[in-house]
Protein backbone atom coordinates (compact mmCIF):
# COMPACT_ATOMS: atom_id res chain seq x y z
CA UNK A 1 0.00 0.00 0.00
CA UNK A 2 3.12 2.43 0.62
CA UNK A 3 4.12 2.28 -2.80
CA UNK A 4 0.55 2.96 -4.08
CA UNK A 5 0.10 6.00 -2.08
CA UNK A 6 3.45 7.52 -3.11
CA UNK A 7 2.72 7.19 -6.83
CA UNK A 8 -1.02 8.27 -6.90
CA UNK A 9 -3.17 11.29 -5.03
CA UNK A 10 -4.61 10.69 -2.25
CA UNK A 11 -6.12 11.78 0.88
CA UNK A 12 -5.04 11.86 4.22
CA UNK A 13 -8.25 12.48 6.73
CA UNK A 14 -7.59 13.57 10.54
CA UNK A 15 -10.94 13.25 12.26
CA UNK A 16 -10.18 14.87 15.41
CA UNK A 17 -10.65 17.63 17.20
CA UNK A 18 -9.39 21.28 15.59
CA UNK A 19 -6.88 21.74 19.00
CA UNK A 20 -6.11 17.98 18.69
CA UNK A 21 -5.09 18.22 15.25
CA UNK A 22 -2.91 21.54 15.60
CA UNK A 23 -0.99 19.64 18.39
CA UNK A 24 0.14 17.28 15.73
CA UNK A 25 -1.02 15.41 12.44
CA UNK A 26 0.07 13.37 9.39
CA UNK A 27 2.18 15.50 6.92
CA UNK A 28 -0.46 17.04 4.35
CA UNK A 29 -3.33 15.80 6.52
CA UNK A 30 -6.94 17.52 6.49
CA UNK A 31 -8.22 18.13 9.04
CA UNK A 32 -12.48 17.59 9.01
CA UNK A 33 -13.14 16.62 12.38
CA UNK A 34 -15.72 13.71 12.95
CA UNK A 35 -18.74 15.52 14.03
CA UNK A 36 -18.56 17.30 10.65
CA UNK A 37 -18.23 14.28 8.34
CA UNK A 38 -21.93 14.05 7.60
CA UNK A 39 -21.89 18.16 6.51
CA UNK A 40 -19.23 17.63 4.73
CA UNK A 41 -20.04 14.57 2.02
CA UNK A 42 -19.90 16.69 -0.79
CA UNK A 43 -16.55 18.14 -0.19
CA UNK A 44 -15.41 14.67 0.46
CA UNK A 45 -16.24 13.08 -2.80
CA UNK A 46 -14.68 15.50 -4.58
CA UNK A 47 -11.16 15.16 -2.71
CA UNK A 48 -8.40 12.34 -4.57
CA UNK A 49 -9.07 9.02 -3.88
CA UNK A 50 -8.45 7.08 -1.64
CA UNK A 51 -9.20 8.41 1.43
CA UNK A 52 -7.82 7.28 4.63
CA UNK A 53 -8.98 8.46 7.68
CA UNK A 54 -7.34 8.24 11.12
CA UNK A 55 -8.05 9.94 14.47
CA UNK A 56 -6.74 9.48 18.03
CA UNK A 57 -7.15 6.08 18.35
CA UNK A 58 -8.89 4.19 15.53
CA UNK A 59 -12.31 4.16 16.75
CA UNK A 60 -13.55 7.76 15.42
CA UNK A 61 -11.86 7.04 11.65
CA UNK A 62 -13.90 3.81 11.47
CA UNK A 63 -17.06 5.59 12.61
CA UNK A 64 -16.05 8.54 9.38
CA UNK A 65 -15.27 5.52 7.66
CA UNK A 66 -18.16 3.69 8.08
CA UNK A 67 -20.05 6.81 7.39
CA UNK A 68 -18.61 7.48 4.31
CA UNK A 69 -18.91 3.97 2.42
CA UNK A 70 -22.85 4.18 3.55
CA UNK A 71 -23.13 7.39 1.51
CA UNK A 72 -21.42 6.38 -1.37
CA UNK A 73 -18.12 7.68 -0.73
CA UNK A 74 -15.80 5.58 -2.74
CA UNK A 75 -12.03 4.26 -1.43
CA UNK A 76 -12.43 4.96 1.92
CA UNK A 77 -10.34 3.33 4.80
CA UNK A 78 -9.48 3.86 8.28
CA UNK A 79 -6.15 4.04 9.21
CA UNK A 80 -6.07 3.60 12.62
CA UNK A 81 -4.32 6.17 15.25
CA UNK A 82 -2.65 8.87 14.38
CA UNK A 83 0.60 6.57 15.97
CA UNK A 84 -0.53 3.84 13.31
CA UNK A 85 -0.49 6.84 10.39
CA UNK A 86 3.23 8.07 11.55
CA UNK A 87 4.66 4.54 11.60
CA UNK A 88 3.47 3.36 8.29
CA UNK A 89 4.47 6.51 7.09
CA UNK A 90 8.41 5.94 7.34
Amino acid sequence: MNLLLKTNPFTILDVRTPSEFAKGHVPGAINIPLEEIATRVFELRKMPKPIIAYCMNGNGSGIATSFLKKQGVAEVYNGGSLHDMLRSAQ
